[in-house]
């Protein structure tokens, strides 16, 4: 994973994402270097567009708790209700993604 870190801030620091950049960054993490990885990563990332690659990728966004609270320091308790999942409705969700 720290690969494609530093990759990632090779990318934003307008850096070419090459094997000599990548293994300084990562060694400069305090992280041992593998240099077949290294490879790989700069191989695989030859022809990919990091931006959009970058814009395509899914966000998860989180709610921050103090937003959500009403005025004058009271905070309301909801309780969500969540139906269980029986391990039926699991499986076939699950092999509609593999066909």
């Amino acid at each position: 994973m720290e690969y494609v870190y530093a990759a990632l801030l090779l990318h934003k620091l307008d850096k070419e994402v090459n094997e000599a950049n990548l293994s300084s960054v990562v060694k400069a993490s305090g992280a041992e270097v593998n240099e077949a990885q290294v490879k790989s990563l700069v191989a695989a990332l030859a022809d990919v567009n990091i931006d959009e690659a970058v814009k395509a990728a899914p966000v998860a966004v989180a709610a921050a708790p103090a937003a959500d609270a009403p005025a004058g320091g009271e905070a309301k308790k909801e309780e969500k209700k969540e139906e269980p999942k029986n391990e039926e409705a699991a499986m076939e969700g699950l092999s509609s993604l593999f066909g």
